[in-house]
This record gives structure tokens, C-alpha cells and sequence, in this order.
């Protein structure tokens, strides 16, 4: 599990343990791994053009020390100070001492931009915000030939949150320090950060606030009959989807049901028929959830029209989890927050930044915000939404991310852009509910299925990559989730 941490709570850890080690220690520390991943990336270091873009402060104090490094390996290491009076003391003596160029001069600096084998991008460090300054603005803009490492974090990228207000360096590899830092996992900053190393420099943290599963912890995750087990007591899903207008959405969300680790899945709404043509092993009621029969966990809305209010009225009504999606969020949308007051059992949210929207507006009494603007602050968009509606929150996206009202927070480092495509949700919904009623909390739930979705976008999409339907992706759940098992 990949862990990250906010730049106060990395700070503090900094300053306990340089307290207890020699002056310069942690950096140095810090810069050998640094000059370690750079000087594996380079193959060969010895005549190597390397062009080191130094901002104020310990940042530009990383890369100057690991430039140093990389000079007695033979490089021709050039370093840009862009804030000449602030540069880190230390780190320019030790380039100096290893026969490192140093220059203030933009034009020089460009052009060994353009033209170096490695750039080590130390402008701006964790503490930076409000993008970058305009000194460094030319260097976002311009074209490069070789390698860019980011020391810590790509300069422009917002450390604690992911969002970008101006230009940025975007990098190739990013290495980072002690943790990861929540930036390079949600975009866009995590767009900027390229192939993201750790390297360890001895803090002591807390439990992180923002986690990202890998295979392991997943493959732990997942809902595994035992010898004892029958269908029911694996769970029953409900799925209360699709419409006159939109069976399909019905279609879909049984099929990410059907694969999801509950032992049956029981169909409410107006396409019946359709979906026991396509999934005869599904079980089909007539009515909406109330007379639905027993189950562990509801999903509502995906297709659902004009009859997603009374499915959603009725499923919440009920004491199991339910999972919300669609037509089902814009319907709560309406009604606001007061819908979920009183549930004793989970509710999971699923909204793209669209939905979001409307779900805000509807806690909140105003208008909709633009989908853009809570896309590029995914992290502080989901979080609100899980504080104001007391739900879990999935958010959709080019990074997922799932925020527990609690305060903890998972981002899904699964996935692929051909998942954009019609009914990718819906199998989604189908997915985590089905989770949900073979009974995963619903953190963990919607952490799981999004993980798999990603997977299974890949899959069906295959390499170097392919349009695909969101059919395709529910048929490629059962060889993803043996993959995450065999891993």
C-alpha cells in the first residue's frame, strides 16, 4: 500500500529527525538516493549532460548535493540558479568542489535545458504554492531532449492536494522522500509526476490520512467462498437500474454484479426482460426494492429515468448499504442531504464531478459549481461531499477517488482513459455493490471495484491500446481478478 502524507505532518517528521542526527545529514541522505536513481536512469554517467534548475531553499539544496554526486562520476553538470541570492550554500560549494558549472543566465540556462541528457527539476519544493513563478515559467514551456527527475515534486504541483493553478514542469520521474506525497497521486498533479520512486530517509509518521492499494492488498480484500458457503450466505445484490429509455444501463450493472463476489444478484425495474435473456442466472422481482425479498446491499439509479426516485426512496428505506449512482444521485441531488438522515446502514455515492455538482448544490442551496473546477480539486470535491451527505464518496475521474466521511481517503492508481466510454459507470455500480453485499465495508467496497474496473480497462483495451465497451470491461473482471489473486 502506497501511503502519503501532507507536507505539515512531513515537516514535523523533518525536524524531530534532524534533530536527532548531524547538521545536513537528512539531506544528504536524501541527495544520495536522488543521484542513485538519476545515475540509473543516465546508464552511463561519465560525459553525461546534466542541467540541474535550482530554486531557493533545502529543495535546490537536493538537487545541487545530488548534481555534485553526479559531477565526480564524470557528468557535465551545469546548474541554473534561478533565485541567485537564495540558492542552498552548502549544495553550491559541493558542485563547485566537484567541477559543477553554475549560471544565472536564463538564455544559457534554456539552452542546456534543451539540449542536457538529465534534468533534475529542484525550483520549488513541498512547501511551494500558487504555481510557478514567472523566472521559471519558460523552462514548463520549453522543449527538452533528456530525462526529467523531479526532486520530491514536479514544480507547480500543489504538494497536499494535486491541483495545478499555472504552468508546471512536467516530469519523467519524480523522486520523492520519507512518503509519497497526496499531489503525485491525484491529477492532475499526479499527471506531472511521471513514474513516482520512494526513497526512504528514516522519518517516523503517522497513520496516513490518503492511501492507494496495490495487488496485495486488494487480493486480501476480496470477498472468497468458503466450504460452507451457498449463494445467500455469499450475499444478495439488489439492482434497481435501467429504464424504457436506457436497459442497457440494467444490462451492465447486473453484469459488474454478476462478477462482483456475491452469490446472486436480484433485479428490480422495467427491463426484466431483457436482462434475464442476457443473465438467466439473475433473479427477477417484480415492484421496486420494497417487495423486492432480502438482500444485502442496493444499487439504484444507473438508467433508472423517471423511476429512480421512488427505487431510491424505497432502497433507503432499507437497512443495508446502497450504493447510489446516476439517475439515483440526481434525484438525491434534488432532495439534498435530509435523504440520508436517519440511515443506520452505509451509503456509497458514486458521482462523476457533473453529478458532484449537483450533489454540492443540493447540500449547499446554490448553484451547481463547473464540473472543471471540482475536477481540478478532486481531493477537497470529495471530501465535502462525504462531510456533507455523511456518506462514502467515489469520485470518478481520471483519478478515482473514495473519501470516507471519517476522514480517510484512498486514490485508485488503476485505470486507462478508454474506460471513458457509455456504461462504464454502470458496470461500476454493479461492481462495488456487489462488494458491498458480499459484505466489504464500504471503503473498502468502492477502493476494490475501482481497482478492478481500472484493471479490467486495461485489459479489454489491451496494448499499446483500443476503444472498448463497457460489456468488454465486465467480461475482462474474472481474468483481472485472478491476476490480483496469483500476484
Amino acid at each position: 500500500m502506497r501511503h502519503a502524507h501532507p507536507v505539515e505532518t512531513v515537516r514535523s517528521a523533518e525536524a524531530e529527525l534532524m534533530a536527532r542526527l548531524p547538521e545536513g545529514a537528512l539531506m544528504q541522505r536524501a541527495a544520495a538516493g536522488l543521484a542513485a536513481t538519476c545515475a540509473r536512469l543516465l546508464g552511463r554517467v561519465y560525459g553525461s549532460r546534466v542541467t540541474v534548475l535550482v530554486g531557493s531553499g533545502d529543495n535546490g539544496g537536493d538537487a545541487l548535493y545530488a548534481g555534485a554526486a553526479l559531477a565526480r562520476r564524470g557528468a557535465r553538470v551545469t546548474a541554473v540558479l534561478l533565485a541567485p541570492g537564495k540558492a542552498h550554500a552548502g549544495g553550491l560549494a559541493a558542485l563547485r568542489a566537484a567541477r559543477g558549472r553554475v549560471t544565472a543566465e536564463q538564455e544559457v540556462g534554456l539552452a542546456d535545458f534543451s539540449c542536457a541528457d538529465l534534468v533534475l527539476d529542484g525550483i520549488v519544493g513541498i512547501g511551494g504554492r500558487g504555481g510557478l513563478r514567472p523566472g521559471a515559467v519558460p523552462y514548463a514551456e520549453a522543449r527538452r531532449r533528456g530525462v526529467v527527475v523531479a526532486v520530491d515534486l514536479p514544480s507547480g504541483v500543489d504538494a497536499d492536494t494535486g491541483e495545478v493553478p499555472g504552468a508546471a514542469l512536467r516530469a519523467d520521474v519524480t523522486v520523492c522522500f520519507g512518503t509519497y506525497k497526496p499531489g503525485l497521486l491525484i491529477d492532475p498533479g499526479a499527471s506531472y509526476a511521471g513514474a513516482v520512486q520512494l526513497v526512504d530517509i528514516g522519518l517516523t509518521l503517522p497513520q496516513p490520512e490518503l492511501t492507494a492499494l496495490q495487488h496485495a492488498d486488494v487480493a486480501a480484500l476480496l470477498p472468497l467462498p468458503g466450504a460452507e458457503s451457498d449463494k445467500y450466505r455469499r450475499g444478495v445484490v439488489g439492482v434497481a437500474a435501467g429504464s424504457a429509455t436506457y436497459p442497457g444501463a440494467a444490462l451492465l450493472a447486473v453484469a459488474g454484479a454478476l462478477r462482483g463476489g456475491a452469490g446472486a444478484v436480484r433485479y428490480v425495474g422495467a427491463a426484466a426482460e431483457e436482462v434475464v435473456r442476457r443473465f438467466p442466472e439473475t433473479l427477477v422481482t417484480e415492484g421496486g426494492p420494497a417487495g423486492a425479498g432480502r438482500v444485502q446491499a442496493w444499487v439504484v439509479g444507473p438508467g433508472g429515468g423517471e423511476g429512480a426516485r421512488q427505487a431510491l426512496a424505497e432502497a433507503l428505506a432499507s437497512d443495508v448499504p446502497v450504493l447510489v449512482d446516476a439517475d439515483g444521485l440526481t434525484e438525491l441531488g434534488r432532495i439534498g442531504p435530509s435523504a440520508l438522515a436517519g440511515r443506520t446502514a452505509p451509503t456509497l455515492l458514486t458521482p462523476h464531478t457533473g453529478e458532484a455538482a449537483r450533489l454540492l448544490a443540493g447540500a449547499d442551496g446554490g448553484a451547481p459549481a463547473a464540473a472543471d473546477d471540482l475536477a481540478a480539486r478532486r481531493l477537497a470535491t470529495a471530501r465535502r461531499l462525504a462531510a456533507a451527505y455523511r456518506a462514502t464518496v467515489l469520485l470518478k475521474g481520471s483519478t478515482t477517488v473514495i473519501a470516507d466521511p471519517g476522514g480517510a481517503v484512498r486514490v485508485n492508481p488503476t485505470g486507462t482513459s478508454w474506460l471513458a466510454t457509455a456504461g462504464s459507470g454502470d458496470v461500476l455500480a454493479g461492481l462495488a455493490g456487489s462488494l458491498l453485499a458480499a459484505g466489504l465495508p464500504p471503503l473498502d467496497a468502492a477502493s476494490v471495484a475501482a481497482y478492478l474496473h481500472g484493471l479490467a480497462g486495461r485489459e479489454a483495451a489491451g496494448a499499446p491500446g483500443a476503444p472498448v465497451t463497457a460489456l468488454a470491461v465486465a467480461e475482462a473482471l474474472p481474468a483481472v481478478w485472478r491476476a490480483v489473486r496469483q500476484a
